[in-house]
């Protein structure tokens, strides 16, 4: 496990002095867009003063935290038979228009570079906001016959998107730093859609390790990805209230495939199209972990994702400094041979302040360490998710941290399916929904008979728009718009970012 060295000094907000106590104090239920913001700064995750809009700097402890999330979908990705690609950034404006519905989707937000230097282009470049028709234009030689069949890629990439919504760092940009993008090819539409199966259960078992709740859920054919047949969302709401998309699988069909002519030769010796899914995800899944968790005091991280899971504080008493860093050294060198991911703060602060820090940053486990407890082999322990304290004797203190990493990930999440269940609401009609449903509390839930003028009709009654149906779900109350009592799924509204 690699090692943190000692902490350098906290990020402050503008106009706050390097030695200045810094406090939380911001309720993040009441107020949820300030406290992100203060969480993340206060957090060291990222600066938000990049003078772009929706573009920001990622420090150092952040981009730690990014590259473990990112690590576990390698890891994925890599199990389910996917290989690791990379496709150039620009892609031809002729390339880039190949398939209408993608080209309706995304033209109005992708950057264009028109010029280099003083000299105009003689063709536009489109900076990909996605990347299926700059691949899908390339991959064509790949494909052959049905033995080069199924093929599994992805890249993780930045891609850039001209947001013109009120951007907020990592959960809506205009510059996504680490977009997984993996994109799948297949003989026939049934291995197509077992494809977005597999997906779905890939990005399952990704957000279940980032300890997020999620609804699983089919878009309606109106809000579907431009150029798609369908698409399968893993939706969960945020402290605010708003439903937010963590991962969406998509069944492409053989619309692109018929765009840009990839075709194999099948055992029939006649040429057939190739039916296609893609899959992302970006920073958005760890901004909304790091919203889900964290509390009043600041972040909480999971065991799992956290840079640092323990921190070793020595408290200095005069006399005894030199002492107390040795005592404390030893307690870190011992942690990190049993492999965790551990830092020492002996910098000349309060140790209240260092308390507070640490707490900010969502370390799981904290270690004190004052002259009574080296003398007597002791060591006071603190978990981040309850904020409680406990006594161990040293020599018994990494087993005792391991139990602990393994319940603060266990009481995470819980308590955070707990939280999901308070933010989901199922009404019968749309009267009981006005008499009872208060404004953003979360994504609500009403029985639809699967016609789009009904869907259109609820998003405009409620004033709300869809989320996304469970059709594997068939309710007994009748649909919410026309009274239609068969076949009747649950359709999902929210407010979303």
């Amino acid at each position: 496990m690699d090692n943190i060295p000692n902490a350098g000094e906290m990020r402050k907000t503008d106009g706050e002095s390097s030695s200045a106590k810094v406090t939380f104090s911001i309720d993040k239920t009441k107020n949820f867009p300030d406290w992100y913001d203060r969480a993340l700064n206060i957090g060291d995750m990222v600066d938000a003063r990049y003078p772009v809009k929706g573009m920001y700097i990622w420090r150092p402890y952040g981009f730690k935290a990014l590259r473990r999330m990112m690590g576990i979908m390698h890891e994925i990705m890599e199990r389910t038979g996917h290989e690791e690609v990379y496709f150039p950034m620009l892609i031809p404006a002729s390339i880039f228009g190949k398939e209408r519905d993608f080209l309706k989707g995304f033209k109005g937000e992708a950057f264009v570079v028109t010029r280099a230097g003083t000299e105009t282009l003689g063709e536009e470049l489109f900076v990909r906001p996605t990347s299926e028709t700059g691949m899908y234009e390339s991959i064509k030689p790949w494909v052959r016959s049905i033995s080069d069949l199924p093929l599994k890629i992805y890249q993780v990439v930045n891609i850039f998107r001209h947001e013109t919504k009120q951007t907020r760092p990592m959960l809506r940009l205009r510059e996504v730093v680490q977009f997984k993008e993996a994109h799948t090819f297949h003989a026939t539409a049934e291995e197509a859609d077992a494809q977005v199966q597999e997906g779905v259960a890939a990005y399952k078992e990704f957000f279940d390790r980032l300890l997020l709740p999620y609804l699983v859920v089919e878009t309606p054919s109106w809000d579907t990805f431009a150029g798609a047949v369908y698409n399968m969302d893993l939706m969960s709401v945020m402290p605010d209230g708003k439903a937010i998309e963590l991962g969406s699988v998509i069944n492409l069909g053989d619309k692109f495939a018929r765009a840009f002519g990839i075709t194999y030769q099948a055992n029939d010796n006649k040429q057939a199209y190739v039916h296609q899914t893609c899959y992302g995800i970006s920073e958005r899944e760890l901004g909304v972990m790091l919203a889900i968790h964290g509390d009043n005091n600041g972040l909480i991280i999971p065991p799992e994702i956290a840079p640092i899971q323990v921190v070793v504080i020595p408290i200095f008493h005069k006399g005894k400094e030199e002492t107390m860093k040795k005592g404390a050294e030893k307690v870190k060198q011992i942690l990190v041979e049993q492999g965790f991911r551990t830092a020492m703060d002996i910098r000349d602060r309060g140790v209240g302040d260092k308390y507070y820090e640490w707490e900010a940053r969502g370390v799981p486990v904290r270690i004190e360490l004052g002259p009574k407890e080296l003398e007597s082999g002791k060591l006071i322990l603190f978990r981040r998710d309850t904020r409680k304290k406990e006594t161990v004797d040293a020599a018994k203190a990494p087993k005792r941290i391991n139990e602990l990493l393994v319940d603060i990930t266990d009481t995470l999440r819980a308590r955070a399916q707990e939280y999901f269940k308070g933010r989901v609401f199922h009404f019968k009609s749309v009267s009981d929904l006005k008499k009872n449903y208060k404004e953003r509390e979360g994504m609500i839930g009403l029985p639809w008979c699967g016609d789009e003028k009904c869907g259109r009709k609820l998003e405009e009654d409620i004033g709300i728009p869809t989320v996304g149906f469970v059709h594997d779900k068939h309710l007994s109350e009748p649909c919410a718009s026309c009274g239609k009592t068969k076949d009747m799924v649950e359709m999902f509204f929210g407010r979303t970012y």
